[in-house]
């Protein structure tokens, strides 16, 4: 942006007009102290992106339509503007992200009339895992008053991803297509691409308890019917639709979902919301139990060895928005569904259950190559494998290699005793001379299909030059 004199009324730089704009263009509407926490947590108070919006809208490109009302520190009610893009600002916040016009969404102006609360809600929560880190400013100096001293900075924990990785209203068609998505289809709140947290995808649905338990689950369905639709690739392939646009998580199963709370309704409250919304969304997340055991013909015992399979599964994980808030994404803050304690990101979007994990392939003594794969993190029962102690696995037919000359070991349930071999003198072999001068012996031949020589057929001709050699 080129300063003109005049077009910069408020005198905001070009720096935070940018920063503004790109805030915006994820998150469509926010406050002016959501927009500080965001881009400019190290400024004292939210004057300076205040002018920056204002700067903006006498040029064009935002404006605000709508208020909401917050408690101020003394537990008042204070009501703050609402600012959101225009048409025009929307063409130059998908410059500043570098996307096309046309997956940038609305401008979000009739949620901003009304308040805008599920808005402001999903702003909360990218911040909150945002995480934005504090940078110093500098003060203004002033020739009539005293220098003023930096500030000191609150430390914030490490977030999770860039705000250019944040999309938000993410149309996710069920039938048609990303831009006219059709009849069933959803939209995502939010959706997080940061690979190099190791987080390739995350979507995220922010519940403000305005809608059912039931209705919740029903959403994770579709998620699930969303994951679960193929397409034609450049080659007549059949692919999923979500693979043409984000990559796999490489964890196994659909990518994750997160569940994020923000209403404060109490532990007690918030816990059976959580295990309602869990109980009724079963299908979607469980994994499928495997137990070879059943087809071996194992004993009952033996049978309950198995593992999970993730293959066409939703991976939920649930938070509330005050946890993410104190201890950042990182920390133990996240109950993945089906588990029963809280977690941190990377442990509860790992599955640890797998056949991978807890039934890894043998390797020959000797063989280099990639680390076989313990599973230490998620199996505390396995923790010794790391010092070098041995682990007995368990029987597995599908594990098992072959026996030499294809034979293998019959199953305990049915296994014979063989009978013990009476003790005698080592058994031994005649050796004679045959025709020709040499030892013989008169035992079963060294290979069944090789016959000795007998005097019933003497060797005559070449053969007889050969062995007279």
């Amino acid at each position: 942006m080129v300063s003109v004199a005049g077009q910069w009324p408020y005198e905001s730089t070009g720096r935070v007009r940018a920063l503004v704009l790109l805030t915006l263009g994820v998150v469509k509407v926010a406050t002016a102290e959501q927009l500080r926490q965001l881009v400019l947590p190290g400024t004292a108070d939210p004057q300076t992106v205040r002018n920056a919006c204002k700067d903006l809208r006498h040029a064009g490109l935002v404006e605000t339509v709508g208020k909401t009302s917050q408690l101020g520190a003394g537990g008042r009610p204070v009501a703050q503007q609402l600012w959101n893009l225009t048409t025009a600002g929307l063409a130059a916040a998908a410059s500043e992200l570098g996307r096309p016009v046309k997956e940038m969404g609305g401008t979000a102006r009739e949620a901003a009339k009304a308040g805008a609360a599920h808005a402001l809600a999903v702003t909360d929560t990218i911040d909150a895992m945002r995480q934005s880190p504090p940078l110093p400013t500098q003060p203004v100096a002033r020739r009539t008053a005293v220098p003023v001293q930096r500030r000191a900075l609150l430390a914030r924990p490490a977030g999770l991803g860039h705000l250019a990785g944040w999309e938000t209203e993410v149309a996710l068609p069920v039938v048609g297509t990303f831009t006219t998505p059709g009849k069933g289809s959803l939209r995502a709140d939010a959706v997080l691409q940061a690979p190099e947290d190791g987080v390739p995808v995350l979507f995220v649905k922010v519940d403000n308890h305005t809608e059912p338990a039931a209705m919740v689950a029903e959403k994770i369905n579709r998620y699930r019917i969303f994951f679960q639709r193929q397409v034609k690739d450049h080659r007549d392939r059949d692919v999923e639709l979500r693979s043409t646009v984000w990559e796999d998580s490489g964890r196994g199963g659909y990518p994750p979902l997160a569940l994020v709370f923000t209403k404060d309704v109490g532990p007690e409250a918030r816990r059976n919301r959580l295990q309602k919304v869990a109980e009724l969304s079963r299908d979607c997340w469980q994994g499928r139990w495997q137990r070879p055991g059943a087809e071996c013909g194992l004993d009952e015992t033996e049978e309950q060895d198995g593992w999970h399979e993730y293959a066409g599964t939703v991976p939920v994980i649930a938070t509330h928005l005050d946890q993410r808030r104190t201890k950042a994404p990182h920390g133990p803050v996240w109950w993945r569904f089906g588990r029963a304690t809280w977690q941190s990101l990377n442990d509860a979007l790992t599955n640890t259950d797998t056949r991978r994990v807890l039934h890894p392939q043998r390797r020959p003594p000797g063989r280099t190559g990639d680390p076989e794969p313990t599973g230490l993190e998620g199996d505390p029962s396995r923790a010794g494998r790391a010092a070098g102690a041995p682990v007995v696995m368990p029987l597995m037919r599908q594990e098992r290699r072959p026996r030499p000359h294809g034979c293998r070991q019959l199953p305990a349930g049915t296994r014979r005793t063989l009978p013990a071999v009476r003790a005698g003198p080592p058994r031994t072999r005649d050796r004679t001379l045959d025709h020709t001068g040499t030892h013989r012996d008169h035992g079963p031949p060294a290979h069944p299909r090789r016959r000795p020589l007998t005097s019933r057929r003497l060797p005559d001709g070449l053969l007889l030059d050969i062995t007279r050699r």
